[in-house]
């Protein structure tokens, strides 16, 4: 449903802050500027919120044990991580704090547990590291992504921020040095003191509308398995692969409906709008995890869906203000951790729109209380997106 602009206290401008993108990094955004009293409009093509990557991941907050030592994105990820508790219980969305584990199996895979450990010191991440080089780490949890979304932009709703659904930006242009024109559905323009790009997948459409060609972005497709969870291997805690030359494999995890996921795949594709499971998804999963844990290999698998990461053609986490146009900040390639750093980013871009002196500084303060983020009974999150198939008895044909 559609929300009206606000009004008063910016002048001319429609909205002292527009953001486009209404996935997790963009609902962010958007309430940290709430926390900040800035009365912000967030711009979302789709329907509803976390339609796109944030809605079909895998809902695990990570701490960034395994993070580059030093990197923005080990940086925001840590931030989330400290500004997380606070705001979980204020928003009262659930959490599942069930930690995760990584077992070597082999002298090669024991050595770089070895080096894994000794990188979350470095970042300051409790892990405890045993004797036979198994690696616990306590605070990886797990969330339902979209009721984390949701929940963010219901408080920042509430501390007087607008979300406008259906509403596909089709223009940019500067007017000036104090504002953006932004045209919407190519029918109405809004006049923003900035715009933030959280578009994801689209944020280079985005920025080429402005005539910013500086950067690409390519879907990678991760695929995920579902299954019922065997009810005598209940599991309990997510299972991590030890990371190897090709990547860091795929992982095995419990979720907050009680189901068991297995995955992520990894494949660099070209169409965006390319949701489809592939082929040979459930045999290339099942191959790698079945040494993880050997009860998936007669568990009832119930569906199997796949997410579009945004990932940038030779650079991640590009977070900085664009070089063709004034007052437009791009929020771009956030690969694959978007949820886990998301309040880090949203604290990052305040800080850099007040540096700008595009905002006033001001201190955050807590939001009046939303309603309790609710989880959709019957509809597990990874399927409110639609782009999923229902494994049938024997098949795994269905819904795609």
């Amino acid at each position: 449903m559609e929300e009206r602009l606000p009004s008063g206290g910016t002048g001319s401008l429609d909205t002292p802050v527009a953001i486009v993108g209404g996935g997790v990094v963009g609902c962010a955004v958007l309430h940290a500027l709430a926390r900040r009293g800035v009365k912000a409009t967030l711009l979302e093509a789709e329907t509803g919120l976390a339609l796109g990557a944030s809605g079909t991941n895998s809902g695990i907050l990570h701490t960034g044990f395994d993070s580059i030592h030093g990197e923005l994105e080990t940086r925001l990820i840590i931030r989330s991580g400290e500004l997380r508790e606070e705001l979980l219980e204020e928003l009262g969305i659930e959490v599942l704090r069930c930690g995760a584990q990584m077992r070597p199996r082999g002298d090669e895979e024991r050595v770089k547990v070895a080096e894994i450990a000794r990188n979350a010191a470095s970042n300051g991440v409790e892990v405890r590291l045993s004797s036979e080089r198994v690696l616990d780490i306590p605070a990886e949890s797990i969330v339902d992504p979209v009721a984390y979304t949701e929940a963010l932009a219901g408080a920042a709703r509430e501390g007087g921020a607008s979300v406008l659904l259906d509403a596909p930006v089709s223009g940019l242009r500067a007017e000036g040095e104090q504002a953006i024109a932004v045209e919407v559905a190519g029918t109405r323009v809004i006049r923003a003191g900035a715009v933030v790009n959280c578009a994801g997948l689209f944020a280079d459409r985005l920025a080429r509308l402005a005539g910013d060609a500086s950067f690409a972005i390519y879907p990678r497709k991760g695929e995920f398995l579902v299954f019922r969870m065997p009810p005598r291997a209940a599991l309990k805690r997510i299972l991590l692969p030890v990371p190897s030359p090709e990547g860091k494999g795929v992982l095995v995890f419990p979720t907050l409906d009680g189901e068991l996921v297995a995955g992520p795949t990894a494949r660099d594709r070209e169409d965006k709008d390319d949701w489809s499971v592939e082929g040979d998804a459930a045999a290339t999963i099942l191959g790698r995890v079945g040494r993880t844990y050997p009860p998936l290999e007669t568990a009832e698998q119930t569906g199997i869906y796949a997410g579009l990461r945004p990932a940038g053609a030779g650079v991640n986490y590009l977070i900085g203000f664009s070089q063709r146009v004034h007052r437009l900040l791009h929020v771009a390639a956030i690969r694959s951790t978007g949820l886990s750093a998301s309040l880090g980013i949203g604290e990052h871009v305040v800080e850099l729109l007040e540096r700008e002196g595009m905002l006033r500084p001001l201190a955050p303060r807590p939001l009046p209380a939303p309603r309790p983020a609710r989880r959709e009974e019957g509809v597990p999150w990874w399927a409110r997106a639609g782009r999923y198939r229902q494994a049938a008895a024997g098949g795994g044909q269905g819904r795609a």
